[in-house]
């Protein structure tokens, strides 16, 4: 058989009907050039949400290229961040985060304040794939011309966040947003990674908490500044009431986690926005405290230094599993681990004194 006839074999494809099926599309990605930093972190400065948009996704980016533009832009814009005052809203399932966001961040909208959601989504284990449906369960809130919303998936983080939650924290601060909400993707004990980096936290509950405290960590609860009871409306608001009360009991009983800060439970409607208001004074008498003792601000530092060893712990992940020993011999070493001829801890020292010579 010739090769004209070969060819054309291959560009006859037929479907089981008979019909001439063309040979499937093939599409690349155009890769297209970043604008210098400077430019995009004076675009950022401006409040362009489209511009912010951009500058997330450079950071959340795991392209080696993309590391060192990253660091540009956020050395750029760290001198215009840290004005803002950051909330972390975590949740039991079902509590009604995302409609309670939407009706508190409409209320803020409404006063002129400028309002950036950061609403992590769970990643699949499987498929590493996310939904980030956030946006569209917060319709009316992207819809404004105050809020910015940005759903990112956890990425298998641990705390119900995205690894780059913090750096596009100061990116929106950066851009002019002063109440920065971080929503996460839900209740559980490594959910405190969250508190390292937000100011004042809350945790919405619903009602029932005969059972819900005994089904909840009390290390979570340990570190809200404020308890919310969701969805006091209509037949369920007086067992909302009792709830709180319930919560109150549980809170005086422990020790606040903010210095100088006694943390209380309120009940709230999200549906029918009622509550909104008592929760945001709550917020803006926390942060008047805490700024006049010096605690607002000694969290932040300290905030900082927990940031930056946990980068330390990355850089040395990340080193050690591009180190060429590591790329050549780690199978070796998993295949006797699970053969139990060494166990993993000898697995793990062997690694290591290999990779950091000075390893003992």
């Amino acid at each position: 058989m010739s090769g004209k006839q070969k060819e054309g074999e291959e560009k006859s494809n037929t479907s089981h009907d008979g019909m001439t099926v063309p040979p499937p599309k093939r599409f690349r990605k155009k890769n297209r050039p970043l604008p210098e930093p400077a430019s995009l972190a004076a675009a950022v400065r401006s409040g362009s949400v489209t511009d912010l948009a951009k500058a997330i996704t450079c950071i959340e980016s795991s392209t080696p290229a993309h590391f060192e533009y990253s660091e540009q832009l956020l050395q750029l814009l760290l001198p215009h961040t840290g004005n803002s005052i950051r909330i972390g809203i975590t949740g039991v399932p079902g509590a009604g985060k995302s409609t309670f966001i939407e009706s508190f961040g409409l209320m803020l909208c409404e006063q002129g304040r400028r309002v950036a959601v950061l609403a992590i989504d769970p990643s699949s284990s499987i498929s590493g794939g996310s939904i980030l449906g956030d946006k569209t369960r917060m319709e009316e809130l992207a819809k404004h011309s105050n809020a910015f919303i940005r759903p990112s998936p956890s990425g298998g983080t641990l705390g119900g966040v995205h690894g780059k939650t913090r750096e596009t924290i100061l990116l929106c601060e950066a851009a002019g947003f002063d109440i920065i909400l971080v929503e996460t993707v839900g209740v559980g004990q490594s959910e405190g990674i969250v508190r390292n980096m937000v100011d004042f936290f809350m945790m919405l509950v619903l009602t029932g908490a005969g059972d819900d405290l005994q089904g909840i960590k009390k290390g979570i609860m340990e570190l809200a500044d404020a308890i919310v009871i969701n969805k006091a409306d209509g037949p369920n608001k007086p067992l909302a009431e009792q709830t709180r009360k319930e919560y109150e009991q549980f809170l005086h009983a422990i020790k606040p986690y903010t210095e100088g800060w006694k943390s209380k439970a309120y009940t709230c409607s999200a549906l029918e926005n009622e509550g909104m208001d008592m929760l945001w004074q709550a917020i803006q008498s926390f942060q008047s405290v805490t700024q006049k003792s010096d605690t607002f601000d000694k969290r932040r530092r300290t905030q900082v230094k927990t940031w930056m060893h946990a980068l330390i712990a990355d850089e040395l992940e990340r080193y050690f599993y591009h180190h060429p020993y590591v790329k050549e011999h780690l199978d070796g070493w998993e295949q006797q681990s699970m053969a139990g001829s060494v166990t993993p801890a000898q697995a793990a020292r062997a690694l290591c004194k290999q990779v950091f010579q000075a390893y003992k």
